[in-house]
Parts: C-alpha cells; structure tokens; sequence
C-alpha cells in the first residue's frame, strides 16, 4: 500500500460507499486511514454516541472535511446516556467549518439556544428537523437569518414552531428551493402566503397535515383575499406533494395547482376537495408532467357539511392523456373506505391515459373498475416497465396469466389480491421475463408459486388484514 500512487488509493476509497466498509478499510494501515479521515464526508451517528458532546468533538477533528452530518435519537432510552444537547451543538458550528447539510432527530435536549448557534454556518444550506419538540419559531428564524445560503428546509412534527416571522424572512431572501412541512399542527396552508417572492425559486414543495387535526385551522377573510389577490409565481416549481390538504376554490395551495408551468412530478394524498376541474388546468399548464399520484379520500372522510361529495373521474384522466405527453409514471388509490360502485375512475379512463402516454410505471390500489379485461389491454403497452396491483380484486388468474405477454414489463408487484393464485404464475416460471417479482398478503399465492417466476422474488404473507 506504501507505494501505491495516491490518485488511485484516493480513487479506492471513493469507491466505498457503505460506512461499515469505509471504518473496516480505514483500520487497515496507517495511509488509508489518513486518507479516509481528509475524504469522509459526512457522518450519521446517534444513541451510541457517549459522552455525545465530546465524542462528536472527537469526530469532527477527525474528519476535518465534513460536510454532512445526521444526527439521529430515534429508539432513545435514557440508560443509553445523555443526548447532545445545546453545547454539543455549539461545538458542532466551531468544529465543523465546512458544514453544508444537518439532520437532527429526535433530538429532545436541543432547544432554541442551541439551533441559533448554527447562524455561524455561513456554508449551511440545508436543515432538516424531525420532532425537535424544545424548538419553536424563533429558533429557526436564528438559523434562516444567519444561514444566507439556505435553500433546503425540512421540519417533521414540530409540534412548537407557532410564530411564522421565519417564513416571512425565507420569503425575503429568495434563496429557498426546497421546502417540507410535515405534521407541524401550527402550520397551515394560509400560513404559506408569507414565502412572497419566493415562490418564484421554489422548485419542491412538500406539505403534509396531520389528518386530525385538517379542519382545525379555520381561514379567514383576509387570508383567503391574500391568495386571491397576490401573485404567485410558480415556474420554478418542479415536484409538488400535498397530504391531508383541503382543496378549495381560492384558498391556499388550491391557488398553485394551476400555475407551475414546468411541473413534472404531482402527488396528491388524500387531499379533500380535489375536483376534476383542479387536474384539468394542472394538465393544461403542466405539459412537461412526468409523474401523478393520485390517493383519493372515501366519502366518509368527507365533511359532513358537503351535500354533493366531489370526486374525480375520467374526465381529468383524458386531460391528462391530451396534453401530458411525457407522463411515465401514474399511480392511482382509493382509500379503505372506498366501495366497489362509487370507483371514480372507469377502465375507459385509466386504458386512454396508458394508451396516449409513454406510461412506464403503473400502480393501482383498490380500483375495483380495473379487471382482466384491462389486464388483456395491457399486452399493447409498449412502454409500460412496472406494474403494481394491491387490492384489485377483479384481476383473476386468466388476467395474471396475460403478464407473460406485456411487451417490456420487468418488474411486476401483487398486494392483497384475492382472485389470483399459483396458476396465474405459471407462464412466467422459467421464461426469464422478469427482473423482480414481488408478492405481498395474497392468500391464494404460495411462495413455492414463485420459484422460477423472476430472476429476484420477495414473498411476505400476513393475512390479518382480512380480518
């Protein structure tokens, strides 16, 4: 190893992706552990870091190169010692120069004091937090007013951010580009308004309500007027993901659905609201739309007050099909509440989407309107790699059996599906079709039935869902 040039040892240990691999290369020699502690660039460490303050010092000075650190408490017992606290996290912002990207979870002993101390980071662009219960509103607004070059922010159950100036200020500086809201039950849609001009950067937008508390945050006036009147610029948006939302003409996020002309990837989760009407004008503005998940709410998860439930058909479907030309991936859901004759979605309309676009990806979750007839369709998809069926109890064996036929399928996943058995397999069993097969809760399907059916099988039967 002394002899070894030191480009190419440089070149072996950036080979080595696995941490576990890189601290076994490192206790090698002398040469490579010098050389893994100047490229090591980021870190995760957590629970088994004890004394936590001191040991990730100790880290830090090893690695000298750091860039990215997560740090991560999930499963933390107190007889596993104390978690890195405020100073720990002081030494962290002097020890760490080069600091670009910071995860802290579940990290209960960090409070405001401690977060402001990242406002020394002039490199940080990128703070994920995940229940960090101790910090509120204004110890992000230490870190946003500090860190000028943060364009990433991710917070997950937060339960105490409720003052918003943050928001106003990330809306001023223009730099953010990525924004995640999950769970944080003081935050709603309207609260969104504040981001101003910098709409007009943000390329992804994830905000998820815990379905709880969705009718909680009541708008007013003034916030619904502040929607309707001021511009929102959305050209730079690129992915956008709503969970539990409520979708109504004017308010909140229901204004953007309209406007991101360069949107490619949409996922809408049990959002309320959501009409055909919504789907249509994203589809119409939308042209570069690669991928749609669609996961639509039962009527009982339906307020109360609405006489006439809106529902999605296959009118959205075909706008999708006339206008969204590069669409490969769709995935289509009902929830559990869902029954067999109120399906939105008829076979027409799901056949017309995978016969006008390049669909390379297909999942179905309890879409009962999608039987062997659909599957017979499907031996026409010349595009269509992937195909996911959970709780599509309409498909039966003489439907499976039609896969052996799809022009370039390679991957094929089954859930929960009643009418299929081993048999359905069967002309797949030694034809090398597929690369992966994947069978999850069929009680009909054993996994002796797989044996020979892919060149990769997963098999998992817990069948406590019928019960």
């Amino acid at each position: 190893m002394d002899n070894l040039p030191e480009q190419v040892a440089w070149d072996i240990l950036g080979r080595i992706k696995r941490t576990v691999d890189k601290n076994s290369v490192s206790l090698t020699c002398k040469r490579l552990h010098e050389l893994d502690n100047e490229q090591r660039k980021c870190i995760r460490v957590g629970c088994g870091l004890n004394p936590a303050n001191e040991g990730l010092v100790s880290l830090c000075n090893r690695f000298r190169n750091l860039e990215k650190v997560e740090i991560s408490y999930s499963g933390w017992m107190s007889k596993l010692g104390k978690q890195l606290d405020d100073n720990g996290l002081y030494n962290l912002s002097v020890s760490c120069p080069l600091l670009t990207d910071l995860t802290l979870s579940y990290c209960t002993f960090i409070t405001d004091a401690g977060l402001s101390h990242l406002a020394s980071c002039s490199h940080l662009s990128a703070l994920k937090l995940v229940f960090t219960p101790r910090i509120s509103g204004f110890g992000i607004l230490s870190v946003v007013v500090g860190c000028k070059n943060l364009n990433l922010l991710h917070l997950n159950r937060c339960l105490n951010i409720t003052s918003m100036e943050w928001l106003e200020y990330l809306g001023k500086l223009e730099t953010l580009e990525d924004l995640c809201i999950k769970n944080c039950r003081a935050i709603g849609e309207g609260d969104l308004i504040k981001l101003g001009p910098s709409w007009q950067k943000l390329k992804r937008l994830q905000f998820e309500v815990d379905a709880n508390y969705r009718y909680m945050k009541v708008y007013d006036r003034l916030a619904v007027d502040q929607w309707q009147t001021q511009w929102i610029p959305c050209d730079s948006m690129i992915e956008l993901k709503l969970v539990n939302g409520i979708i109504s003409p004017g308010r909140g996020l229901a204004c953007v659905l309209g406007k991101c002309s360069n949107l490619e990837k949409i996922h809408l989760d049990m959002c309320v609201g959501v009409k055909d009407s919504d789907i249509t004008g994203l589809a119409r503005n939308s042209s570069n739309l690669r991928s749609i998940s669609l996961r639509v709410p039962s009527d009982f998860s339906l307020p109360l007050l609405m006489n006439n439930p809106i529902r999605l058909t296959d009118e959205c479907l075909e706008a999708l099909a006339q206008n969204c030309s590069h669409l490969e991936s769709v995935r289509l859901s009902f929830s559990d509440g869902e029954f067999p004759s109120f399906s939105s979605f008829t076979l027409h309309g799901i056949l017309t989407l995978v016969q006008n676009c390049p669909i390379r990806e297909l999942a179905l979750d309890h879409v009962y309107s999608f039987n062997d007839v659909g599957m017979e369709a499907l031996c026409s998809a010349e595009y269509l790699q992937m195909l996911e069926l959970s709780r599509c109890q309409e498909i039966t064996d003489e439907g499976l059996q039609l896969v052996a036929q799809f022009p370039k399928l390679c991957v094929l996943k089954l859930s929960k599906c009643l009418g299929v058995t081993n048999d359905g397999l069967k002309p797949l069993v030694g034809s090398h079709k597929l690369k992966l097969l994947a069978v999850d809760d069929c009680p009909q399907i054993s996994e002796r039935g797989l044996h020979g059916a892919a060149d990769s099988v997963t098999f998992k039967q817990d069948l406590s869902w019928m019960y």
